[in-house]
C-alpha cells in the first residue's frame, strides 16, 4: 500500500465512474482497476460493488475512506506546514542565546531584521552556554550567539561578531562610584555578587580574577544578570558585568577597568553540517553582515 494507491481509491470514492477517475488521474482505465484490485487484495476485502460499467462504494469501501481522507488531509497539512517553515519568508529560526544579551542585544536584532522579513518567527531559547551549545548539537537550536566556547567540537562552526568590554558594577554610593576607571586590584576585598558557575561570563570573570592574583569572596551567585544587578543596587556587594542598557543608574553605577582593559568576544555558532532551513539562513547572513559589512 502507498500514497499513490491511497489517491487512486479517494478519486475513484468521490465520482464512483472508472472512466472519469481514470481521466482525472490522468491514468489508463486498467492501470487504475489494477492499483484499486491490488489495494483490496491487500486489505483482504473489496471497497466497491460493481455493476457492470458502474461502481459503488460498499461499507468496507465507506469505513476505509474515513480512514484514507484523515491520512490525506493530514499529509496535505504536513506539506504545507514544511514549506511555511522552510519558505525563505515565512519559515521560523530556533535562535539560543546567553543571559547577558537578552536586555538590549536580541530584541534589537530581531526588531531590525524583521522589517525585511516581517513573516518570519523566531523560537527563541535563553540559557547558559553550555546548555546552549548541547540543544545546537542535538538539533533542537538552528543556531546560538554566545561567548567564544573553549574546546568547542569540530562539528560546530563559530564566527566572532562583536566585543563586549566588562566592567565593574557597585552601588551608586560606594566609595568608588565616581570613578572614571579603575584597576580590578581596587576591588579585591569587595564581595562579589556573581553569575554561577558555567555560565559565559562567569569564566570570563573566573580569568580575570586568576590573571590578577584575586581570591574573590563570592556572596551571592544568580542566574540572570538583573537580578545580579538589582543585588548590587541594594548594596550587597560589587559585580562584574557587560555594558548593560537599563540599568537603574540611580543604584549602580558602571566604571571601566583598566591595566589591562577586559573583554569578551560574542559570536554565532551553528553546525557546520547540518542542514539550516532558509529562514534561518537568512537570518545568519543578516547577523553577520551586520556585524562585518562588506565594504
Amino acid at each position: 500500500m502507498d500514497i499513490q494507491q491511497l489517491k487512486y481509491f479517494q478519486v475513484l470514492a468521490a465520482c464512483q465512474h472508472v472512466t472519469r477517475a481514470a481521466e482525472m488521474l490522468s491514468l489508463s482505465q486498467p492501470a487504475l482497476s489494477r492499483s484499486i484490485a491490488k489495494l483490496e487484495e491487500e486489505l483482504g476485502v473489496p471497497l466497491f460493488e460493481r455493476y457492470n460499467r458502474s461502481i459503488k462504494l460498499n461499507r468496507y469501501g465507506q469505513m476505509f475512506l474515513v480512514r484514507v481522507e484523515r491520512v490525506m488531509k493530514e499529509l496535505s497539512e504536513g506539506k504545507q506546514e514544511l514549506f511555511e517553515v522552510t519558505h525563505p519568508e515565512r519559515g521560523e529560526v530556533a535562535l539560543g542565546f546567553i543571559h547577558t544579551l537578552g536586555t538590549n542585544h536580541i530584541p534589537d536584532l530581531i526588531g531590525e531584521f524583521r522589517i525585511g522579513f516581517p513573516h518570519i518567527q523566531f523560537q527563541l531559547v535563553q540559557n547558559h552556554s553550555y546548555s546552549l551549545l548541547n540543544q545546537l548539537m542535538n538539533g533542537e537550536l538552528h543556531m546560538c550567539l554566545l561567548a567564544e566556547p573553549r574546546d568547542p567540537e569540530p562539528s560546530i562552526e563559530w564566527t566572532p561578531l562583536w566585543k563586549e568590554e566588562i566592567l565593574a558594577v557597585v552601588p551608586s554610593f560606594h566609595r568608588l562610584a565616581k570613578a572614571a576607571s579603575i584597576k580590578l586590584d581596587e576591588l579585591a576585598n569587595e564581595s562579589f555578587i556573581l553569575l554561577k558557575k558555567g555560565y559565559a561570563l562567569r569564566q570570563t570573570t573566573d580569568l580575570m580574577f586568576q590573571e590578577h592574583g584575586i581570591d574573590p569572596n563570592i556572596t551571592f551567585e544568580g542566574e540572570e544578570v538583573a537580578t545580579v544587578a538589582g543585588l548590587v543596587g541594594s548594596g550587597l556587594g560589587v559585580s562584574l558585568l557587560p555594558d548593560l542598557q537599563g540599568l537603574d543608574t540611580n543604584k549602580v553605577a558602571q566604571i571601566r577597568l583598566k591595566a589591562p582593559e577586559s573583554h569578551r568576544t560574542i559570536g554565532l555558532a551553528w553546525m557546520n553540517e547540518r542542514y539550516l532551513p532558509p529562514a534561518a539562513i537568512n537570518f545568519k547572513n543578516f547577523i553577520i553582515n551586520k556585524m562585518h559589512p562588506r565594504n
